[in-house]
């Protein structure tokens, strides 16, 4: 009767778990709460069988909800892992789901390079669309300043290169056994990431175009916005594994959440160099610098 329910294959069935039926439900009170909240910031209102919910307090109530899912469900996830659930079949899947999800963050910034070259390929048709001051058929717009490439933009650069090998030196220590030199790496890389998202913000508040009013300041902000959002992300995917690392999870045998944040780190870092070509030396090529 025991080897009836003895498992002899590599494949891993979860229990029945709240964590995706809890997801929805954030998944929706976050997107109608950001709505209210859009509405309550521009003095509008959002009533609903007489409720109001022009606010700001729903769109938090789904954002903590979501954070609670994530934490509860990954940290299911390492426990499956730590129980042996995580068999070589099962690892190869999450890795494949990672790879899946990296190509899927792939065509959502081909959108915002899609956008930009839309507008800088076609500047007349672009500057007409958005109805704003600056004239002239041509990239960018008259009247915009843009950034030096070659100042901080080519420190952020610099920044993300010795993080990707930093991260890199982390994850061969950590094949090496040499826990020591991972946490080390890892560090660093936590620190690196914290710098260039305190650099972009600077460059944000001294930017001498703003978001709205010209074409070339709304693509601009929505493309290098959107990677310095994956940043932090990434951040704080990495300061997990730091964590984790600390607390010795890891093994040079089973480490896929680290595996998968130095995947997501490279994404990041490629992303970037595309961005810092196409965006801040060939976009602003010719124009005035602020």
């Amino acid at each position: 009767m025991a080897d009836a329910h003895q498992k002899n294959h590599d494949y891993h069935i979860i229990d029945p778990s709240p964590w995706p039926f809890l997801a929805a439900i954030g998944a929706f009170v976050i997107t109608f709460g950001g709505v209210g909240f859009m509405r309550y910031l521009h003095a509008g209102s959002l009533k609903l069988f007489g409720i109001e919910f022009a606010g700001p307090w729903l769109f938090f109530i789904g954002l903590a909800l979501i954070l609670y899912v994530m934490y509860g469900w990954w940290s299911d996830t390492v426990k499956e892992a730590h129980e042996g659930a995580h068999t070589r079949v099962v690892s190869l899947h999450l890795r494949y789901g990672m790879i899946m999800f990296i190509a899927s963050e792939v065509m959502f910034f081909v959108a915002w390079f899609w956008a930009y070259f839309d507008a800088s390929l076609f500047p007349n048709e672009a500057i007409q669309a958005s109805r704003v001051a600056f004239t002239g058929g041509q990239w960018p717009p008259k009247g915009i300043e843009v950034l030096d490439p070659w100042h901080l933009p080519l420190y952020n650069t610099i920044i993300l290169l010795l993080s990707g090998t930093t991260v890199t030196w982390a994850h061969h220590a950590l094949l090496h056994n040499d826990r020591r030199g991972m946490i080390q790496g890892l560090v660093i890389t936590v620190l690196l990431g914290m710098l260039f998202s305190s650099v972009q913000a600077y460059e944000y508040i001294h930017a001498p175009f703003a978001f709205k009013n010209s074409i070339y300041g709304a693509t601009f902000f929505m493309a290098t916005g959107f990677h310095g959002f994956h940043v932090l992300i990434g951040t704080i995917f990495l300061l997990v594994c730091l964590l984790r690392a600390l607390r010795g999870d890891f093994t040079p045998k089973q480490h896929f959440g680290f595996e998968a944040a130095a995947w997501y780190w490279h994404f990041v870092d490629v992303v970037w160099l595309f961005l810092f070509f196409c965006i801040y030396i060939w976009g602003g090529w010719g124009a005035p610098v602020a």
